[in-house]
């Protein structure tokens, strides 16, 4: 892809960018001219993903996306850098968790909820008095329809679908609040979904295929882009069509 003006001169905040959906977000908005402050919880990873960037466009901060002390730092380093804020996408989230609910340590339940949906909503009430203009959320599919062995995760990503119309509502028209609603997208993170079975997996998509990470990167960037200027509350899926085919991720 070549360069595009479509996002000179903005500043964004991804989180979760050292690899995967993240990285490939962050590398798009720099990619249509945006400069772009990436986080992740380890700092090695980070580095070695900004080192791809051009020079000057890209600023790393690394911690955990649930500690206030690192989303303080963040904004911080990108004002003294830059000097201002219009994009944030929360795409930091987790699943350390795999079976029914009913097996689930109410504990990790706890740490799923923290940083999947508080997370977001505080990465989102940082962002507001700092002038960001957009916020993109990254929630799922297993959000829409229950999904084996990630319950916990699926309810998690309903709440932050719910929090971002939510958040649509109470921001406008300062602020547009959307989501991007991924399938199995074809990272590490979601290996587990698809390892050893993707003939399988892939058979119950319409498109034949798994996501791709940049597939994610396209939407997010027309969410952020002046020509989604009139969409505000909206969840984006992203699914090759599974969904419509009654399919679950």
């Amino acid at each position: 892809m070549t360069g595009s003006p479509r996002l000179a001169g903005r500043v964004a905040i991804v989180t979760g960018a050292s690899r995967g959906i993240g990285l490939a977000i962050a590398e798009r908005l720099v990619a249509e001219g945006a400069r772009v402050c990436v986080t992740a919880r380890k700092p090695e990873p980070l580095e070695e993903a900004a080192a791809s960037f051009p020079e000057g466009s890209v600023l790393t901060v690394a911690g955990r996306a649930d500690d206030p002390e690192h989303r303080s730092e963040v904004f911080s380093r990108v004002l003294a850098e830059w000097g201002r804020l219009d994009v944030l996408v929360n795409n930091a989230g987790i699943n350390p968790a795999y079976g029914p609910l009913t097996d689930l340590d109410l504990d990790v339940a706890r740490k799923i909820m923290e940083v999947n949906v508080l997370g977001t909503l505080a990465w989102t009430q940082e962002a507001v008095p700092h002038g960001v203009g957009c916020v993109v959320n990254v929630t799922s599919v297993t959000g829409d329809v229950p999904s084996e062995g990630i319950g916990m995760y699926g309810i998690s990503k309903a709440a932050v679908s719910h929090l971002t119309r939510t958040l649509a509502a109470e921001l406008g028209p300062d602020v547009r609040v959307n989501a991007v609603s991924p399938a199995v997208i074809k990272t590490r993170f979601s290996r587990a979904l698809y390892e050893g079975k993707e003939a399988e997996t892939v058979a119950r998509y319409p498109m034949k295929r798994l996501g791709a990470p940049e597939d994610v990167a396209g939407a997010v960037a027309y969410l952020v882009s002046d020509d989604a200027a009139w969409v505000t509350g909206q969840i984006l899926t992203l699914d090759g069509g599974l969904l419509v085919a009654g399919g679950t991720a």
